[in-house]
């Protein structure tokens, strides 16, 4: 495997940086180009058009192919290409990251620049905006910082042709420089993000952009606003629900009730009353009068979620419905009508049932009028991430956890795994991670279920090929601290700051454990003191409230 590698982490090892010296003329080129990037800084005015400049000086000097500075945006945390050279816009949109994914996500994380020598035999390399034909194309990848203040705000990275180590080593040392002197920049160009709020379609209640959810996005903004018949199509947990009250809450009748009826939690003999109502003594136990859900719902919107699983005669008297808009109750007489939005929702391939006869075919055509797909995870990979952060901050919240997030590991679990119950699953994971993780709010692959340790690779083309392991890839020495000082905080957790005991936990030495608490900058008191004060709380908590009344002046 190629190898990633941090200067920093070089410099620290006493060894010379950068193995070999530049040739005269390539130091000569380098302080042409850093010279005219000055000039072009002092002479620009335009914010945005600095640093596309500054992308097509790096190109003229040095042997790029392609380039671009991410940003942080400040409102969503979310890190997208603001500048780029050798994209085309729609390359460009799709370079969207959260922090610690992929190299780009890593270096705004870390803080540390990173390169990689071949990319097409490294794994961690997402490719996210699909401008690379790596089976043909000989690329090295270069991504380095961009910090102010102390303060990463964006990344610069660059593609060049395939170079040796002390090359790429040699340019890293240069576009850090050029990083530094675009930090001004960058950071006003970030503040423009805010205060801009880049235009985006996707609904209330979503989370991910990648581009086939954009497709989504735009598809429930076309409709929203007409009273045409939708129908959601998609895998049981892909957000069907929050599709069709997405539509709801974008269109007029936003103000008029949304009403919703899941028809396979129903028996045969119950869902006629709950879609049409019933009059009272239409059969026994109607002991009053109900409406249904279509009367309910006049004026806005029904949500008839598995309306697959309607038997022929309830699909033949909705299908009245949809045609006259109007209907009876149960054991009454009087025709009702109702003006209503009907959204339907199947995981089911009703195509199918049509030609099987288990489905009605002229009830299929006025459900179908409008088809969205909502489209399994394991097809959006990278809408993983920011959805598992997403569960994570409301579930800290509500557990009172704030400092939870993903460790590097979890992060690869997470995007290999195929996610056969979709957005339900994933959320229902994150619920038991935030219940599990320690003090130290890491979350560690012995915090996710079973069944994510045998991990199925998420196939982009809706594949499953089968993995024995996650696979370790780069930055194996960041990732081996990383579990060794979160097992080390959960051992001293549950020794109360007993040092000896957390050793012996860990099968390590006293002197062993002194010096990983030593090295990860930890202190044993600290756990101590934190476990008398939880049971002081408790003690408080479980004390009688009169057990010490107040003694009156008489006394």
């Amino acid at each position: 495997m190629p190898r990633i590698k941090s200067t920093l982490r070089a410099t620290r090892a006493g060894s010379p940086a950068f193995p070999s010296m530049p040739t005269p003329g390539h130091c000569e080129s380098q302080l042409t180009l850093l010279l005219e990037l000055v000039q072009v800084m002092n002479a620009v005015t335009d914010v945005a058009s600095v640093l596309d400049k500054a992308l097509a000086l790096i190109a003229e000097h040095l042997h790029m192919m392609r380039g671009a500075i991410t940003l942080v945006s400040p409102r969503t945390g979310e890190i997208r290409i603001e500048s780029s050279y050798g994209l085309k816009p729609a390359e460009r949109r799709r370079g969207h990251y959260v922090r610690g994914e992929g190299i780009t996500g890593r270096v705004i994380e870390s803080g540390r620049p990173m390169y990689i020598t071949h990319v097409s035999r490294e794994p961690l390399f997402l490719n996210r905006t699909r401008s690379r034909d790596l089976s043909k194309e000989d690329i090295s990848f270069i991504c380095v910082p961009i910090r102010l203040n102390g303060q990463v705000v964006g990344a610069l990275s660059v593609d060049r042709l395939l170079a040796d180590t002390a090359t790429l080593e040699d340019d890293v040392r240069l576009l850090l420089i050029i990083a530094s002197l675009l930090g001004h920049t960058a950071l006003e160009t970030q503040g423009r993000m805010s205060e801009e709020g880049r235009p985006s379609l996707r609904p209330k209640g979503f989370v991910g952009n990648s581009e086939i959810m954009q497709k989504v996005y735009a598809q429930i903004a076309q409709v929203a606003s007409s009273a045409t018949t939708v129908f959601l199509q998609g895998e049981s947990g892909t957000g069907k629900e929050l599709a069709a009250r997405a539509i709801h809450a974008s269109g007029p009748r936003a103000a008029r009730p949304f009403i919703s009826l899941n028809c396979a939690a129903l028996p045969e003999n119950l869902i006629e009353s709950e879609l049409f109502g019933h009059e009272r003594g239409a059969f026994t136990g109607a002991n009053a009068m109900r409406k249904g859900r279509f009367e309910l719902a006049d004026g806005g919107t029904l949500f008839l979620d598995e309306v697959g699983e309607l038997s022929l005669m309830t699909q033949a008297k909705l299908l009245r419905v949809l045609q006259e808009r109007s209907f009876e109750r149960l054991g009454g007489m009087e025709t009702r009508h109702v003006d209503v939005r009907i959204i339907t929702a199947t995981n089911r391939n009703l195509e199918e049932m049509v030609a099987q006869g288990g489905f009605r075919r002229d009830l299929f055509y006025r459900l179908n009028v409008f088809p969205i797909f909502l489209p399994p995870l394991r097809r959006r990979p990278e809408d993983i991430l920011p959805l598992a952060d997403h569960f994570i901050r409301r579930y800290a919240q509500a557990g009172n956890r704030k400092n939870a997030r993903l460790s590097l590991a979890v992060m690869d679990m997470l995007q290999r795994y195929a996610w056969p119950g979709n957005i339900r699953e994933l959320e229902n994971v994150m619920e038991r991670a935030v219940l599990l993780v320690g003090r130290e709010g890491l979350i560690l692959p012995q915090h996710l279920p079973p069944g994510l340790h045998s991990v199925q690779c998420a196939g982009r083309q809706g594949g499953s090929a089968c993995c024995a392991l996650p696979g370790i890839s780069g930055g194996l020495q960041e990732r081996l601290d990383e579990l060794e000082r979160a097992c080390i905080v959960e051992a001293l957790e549950w020794s109360r700051g007993r040092m000896g005991k957390a050793a012996a936990r860990l099968g390590l030495t006293e002197r062993i454990m002194a010096l990983r608490l030593k090295k990860y900058g930890l202190d044993y008191k600290d756990f101590r003191a934190a476990a008398v004060a939880a049971q002081g709380r408790m003690a408080d908590r479980d004390a009688p409230e009169n057990a010490n009344p107040p003694q009156s002046i008489g006394q």
